[in-house]
């Protein structure tokens, strides 16, 4: 039977080097890859190309591989909460490439699919569509986004399997499904992990072929960016 557990983090990291590109799933600081993102910032790798939704903030979340310039260049669609992004950026130490977000999605679900191109009509007429190839379908025009190449992809899901099958939870089932199987390895970090067969088929979001290797988290913070709370008196 097929098992594509790993003991940690770290076992789960074997390979990852300075110079990589890497996917990171998660929307804001829900679902991100908190154990693997706490050992790349211990395995010191440099120069590092990341794709993700977002930066995080300033003390977690991808904002601890910027604190220690780790990162060579961010390939995001939102990037509002991180002040050191932010610095970085302006003062040209940090590769910044904006993508509308769900040509983001789309181009890591390429990547999964083997699909090398594709076309779509977000970012025509602006800055992102500069150098691209243009064309018209249907009356409407659309540039050449190609889908991403990356070296390794790192998720969290709620529970997942010995054999790799992942389930993911609320906010979390975002960039977290298209990025798995989008790398040349994918890493899943699981909250729960049970022995291949315990899983509903029928709740399974993403099979185990996807997945090369997994293993059960730890001490995980789940941060919220901005909570809003209401009191008592308000919700009457």
């Amino acid at each position: 039977m097929i098992n594509r557990t790993v003991s940690d983090a770290a076992q789960a990291l074997e390979g990852v080097k300075s110079g990589m590109t890497l996917m990171l799933g998660g929307f804001g600081l829900s679902g991100i890859p908190e154990n693997s993102i706490s050992q790349l910032v211990k395995l010191g790798v440099k120069d590092l190309t990341c794709i993700s939704n977002n930066a995080g903030v300033d003390d977690f979340g991808l904002g601890l591989l910027l604190q220690g310039k780790q990162i060579k260049k961010m390939i995001s669609s939102y990037v509002g909460e991180n002040d050191e992004f932010e610095r970085q950026m302006l003062s040209g130490e940090l590769e910044v490439d904006l993508i509308p977000q769900g040509t983001l999605a789309e181009r890591c679900r390429a990547a999964q699919a083997g699909i090398p191109a594709f076309y779509t009509p977000a970012g025509y007429g602006t800055e992102v569509a500069e150098g691209k190839e243009e064309r018209v379908f249907n009356g409407k025009p659309h540039i050449l986004e190609h889908a991403f190449k990356a070296d390794f992809a790192m998720v969290k899901a709620w529970k997942g399997d010995t054999a790799g099958n992942l389930i993911f939870k609320g906010t979390a089932r975002n960039f977290n499904p298209v990025m798995c199987g989008a790398a040349a390895i994918t890493v899943a970090e699981v909250e729960e992990l049970v022995p291949s067969g315990e899983l509903d088929p029928n709740q399974i979001h993403i099979p185990g072929i996807f997945v090369k290797r997994i293993f059960q988290g730890v001490n995980y913070e789940k941060r919220i960016e901005q909570r809003t709370v209401r009191t008592r008196e308000d919700v009457r």
